[in-house]
């Protein structure tokens, strides 16, 4: 018969190289295992003042990080984290939480794509969306999508609590680099819009017109080419005039610009 002390000696076994030991018990409000996704099981959801909340990220530490940071204001606590859009999906549907976190980058189906579906599917439930990538590169989709505010990852350990409060109280959240990217966008996009618009006034002739003028011709240049006059081609000049307020060669030309109309034959 084995000793006790020879079966104890036999149990301690030395931790094979490479291997990671178990970690420690951590007294945090977030998953036994906090790196995998899934429900969380989070003391905090009792309080009812914290208002749930989902991680969608596809890296396990820093979506790690994030449920950390959140969770340290009683305000706020995580439900459930998801590393893909069809994951996050099944989650929202299952926990219902009353704001998303989602990832620009996700593989897959996008960041932009999960916030489009998340959108149709929970229209009045808050999306803030975290990115790698400057304002300037994917600011505009992202707001057209239907996501409440948008923050730099970069950012995130200063900025991530007051852009939760923001769009859990229904205000947009965007730094002011950002509001001014989207201001930007949002006076071109009026812009085209009033451009064509006005454009869709015009007969068929005197968008001819305007668009021979715009590429250099002359009024007997435009008449032959049309098999009319030059004096009427000065009448259809007049009745843009009236419609669009061109005058100048150099306003038919920025004009005919903007739409694409100075592509010669």
């Amino acid at each position: 018969m084995k000793s006790a002390a020879h079966v104890e000696k036999r149990g301690k076994r030395k931790p094979r190289k490479g291997s990671v030991p178990a970690a420690a018990h951590s007294t945090e409000p977030i998953a036994t295992d906090s790196f995998s996704s899934g429900v969380v099981d989070n003391p905090k959801s009792d309080l009812p003042q914290a208002i749930p909340i989902l991680i969608v990220d596809d890296h396990p530490l820093f979506r790690h990080g994030l449920a950390q940071l959140i969770n340290s204001d009683d305000g706020y606590s995580i439900c459930g984290e998801a590393s893909s859009a069809p994951e996050a999906m099944a989650l929202v549907r299952k926990l219902r939480p009353k704001l998303a976190i989602v990832d620009l980058g996700l593989k897959g189906p996008s960041g932009i794509e999960l916030t489009k579906s998340l959108r149709v599917e929970f229209p009045k439930m808050p999306i803030l969306v975290l990115s790698m990538h400057a304002e300037q590169e994917h600011l505009v989709p992202v707001m057209e999508a239907g996501a409440s505010g948008f923050v730099l990852k970069t950012e995130a350990d200063r900025e991530l609590v007051n852009a939760i409060r923001a769009v859990a109280h229904g205000d947009v959240y965007l730094r002011p680099s950002a509001s001014r990217v989207l201001a930007r966008r949002l006076v071109t996009k009026e812009t085209e819009h009033s451009d064509h618009d006005r454009y869709a006034r015009l007969t068929d002739r005197e968008r001819a017109v305007l668009r021979l003028v715009g590429q250099g011709f002359s009024a007997p240049e435009i008449g032959d080419r049309l098999f009319i006059s030059p004096k009427t081609v000065d009448t259809y000049k007049q009745r843009i005039h009236e419609k669009l307020g061109l005058a100048h060669r150099s306003q038919y030309v920025q004009f005919a610009f903007r739409l694409g109309l100075l592509a010669t034959e």
